[in-house]
Order: structure tokens, then C-alpha cells, then sequence
């Protein structure tokens, strides 16, 4: 009964952990602004492409992430403290206001591309340096083939839910507003900035209870034993 459990909690911390960095309903304003002029049918493709691209992006993350943990020699409670650093930073941001012409810029930036499905909309809106990291900080929770394989489906869940928001972005700018869209995004880097102030925490638990740290504080407070 416990590894169903366990398999259904992964799921769920996945989806909890990756929503609000991925934050689809941000992405909308400048979904609609980087695709204007396209029909409704060419909207649905980028969409539906950029979400295939992200799900491949976060995989390959997930499935690299011991082997580049093993490879630079991260460990586990150095991976959280990084990654905590990195989310907090991007609910910073969030909670901060941009300027209207950096807004714009990016949008003409964007604009420019014919096709936006991988970047900027799969990377790095959806798929950014934030998400990324949180998925290589998965790798410390699976231990099971099983493990992954809910890992991944978290994925595949949080990229659904970014395919539908985006398939209606249109419908939700229009009823939640430009103002709605900005407290929106606020409350989602309040919750950021909660993610991954834990992360550090659970990072700097992993250190003070490391075997090698405490037997080394010991050996630095305890006097050596005297030889007979």
C-alpha cells in the first residue's frame, strides 16, 4: 500500500512544485502578443508544440540529472540549496514589477521568430532555468524505476494543464484582465519564494546532519584520545 501512496505523492509534488514556476497563466498576454496575426488553429500547434517540447526538455533533465550530479560531484543537499537559490530568485522577480519597455522588447524579440513553439515559448517560458533545476532536484526523491515514471507523469500533467491554459488564453485575458493577470503572477512568486526558501532549508538540514560533517565537528570539539 505505502509505494502506491508514494507514487501518487510524487505526482502530486511534482505537479505543486512545477505550476507555479512554469506559471501558464503568466505566459498568456505574451502567448497571444508572440502569435498575433495566427489563426486559431496555428495558436493550438504552437501551443500544442511548445508543451511537447517542454515535456522533453524536463525528461531529459530528470533522466540526466544523476548523471551530471555524479559527473561535476554535486551532492544532494548542494543540489537543494542551488536550486532553492535559483527559485527564490525567480519569485523575487515575479513579485517585482517589470518595465513596460523591457515587456515590449521581449515581444518584438519574439515577435520576430517565425516559429516560437521551442523558444521562446517551450524555452525558456515554460521550460526556464528554474524548472529545470527543481526537475534535477527530483533525482534525490527517485529511487525506483517507479519513482520516475511518476515523476513523469507529473510532467506530463503540469504540461496538459499549460496546454489548456494556453489553448484558451485568449478566454482568460479577457475575463481575469491585464490587473487580474498581474496579481496572479504575484501570488505564484509568493509561493516561488516559499518553494524554494524549503529547498535551502531541506539543503542546509541535509548538511548539519551529514555523517562526515558531524563526525568532523566532533573530532574538531572533542580532545584526541591519548595513546596508552
Amino acid at each position: 500500500m505505502q509505494p502506491v501512496s508514494h507514487f501518487w505523492e510524487l505526482i502530486l509534488g511534482t505537479v505543486i512544485a512545477l505550476l507555479p514556476i512554469i506559471n501558464p497563466f503568466a505566459s498568456t498576454p505574451v502567448f497571444l502578443a508572440i502569435t498575433e496575426g495566427d489563426t486559431e488553429v496555428q495558436r493550438e500547434r504552437q501551443a500544442r508544440r511548445g508543451c511537447l517540447y517542454m515535456v522533453a526538455i524536463l525528461v531529459l533533465s530528470l533522466i540526466g540529472g544523476t548523471f551530471i550530479m555524479n559527473f561535476f560531484g554535486i551532492s544532494i543537499p548542494g543540489l537543494r540549496i542551488a536550486g532553492g537559490l535559483l527559485v527564490s530568485g525567480i519569485g523575487l522577480s515575479m513579485l517585482s514589477a517589470r518595465s513596460p519597455a523591457q515587456e515590449e522588447r521581449e515581444r518584438d524579440a519574439a515577435r520576430a521568430k517565425r516559429d516560437i513553439s521551442f523558444t521562446p515559448l517551450a524555452m525558456p517560458m515554460l521550460s526556464g532555468p528554474g524548472s529545470i533545476a527543481v526537475t534535477i532536484g527530483f533525482t534525490s526523491l527517485a529511487e525506483t524505476p517507479l519513482d520516475y515514471a511518476a515523476i513523469i507523469l507529473g510532467i506530463i500533467v503540469v504540461a496538459f494543464i499549460s496546454y489548456l491554459v494556453l489553448r484558451i488564453s485568449s478566454r482568460i485575458v479577457l475575463v481575469i484582465g491585464i490587473n487580474g493577470m498581474s496579481a496572479l503572477t504575484k501570488i505564484m512568486g509568493f509561493l516561488l519564494l516559499c518553494i524554494g526558501i524549503q529547498f535551502v532549508v531541506n539543503g542546509l538540514l541535509g548538511v548539519a546532519t551529514d555523517p562526515e560533517v558531524l563526525r568532523g565537528i566532533r573530532e574538531a570539539v572533542l580532545p584526541p584520545k591519548a595513546t596508552p
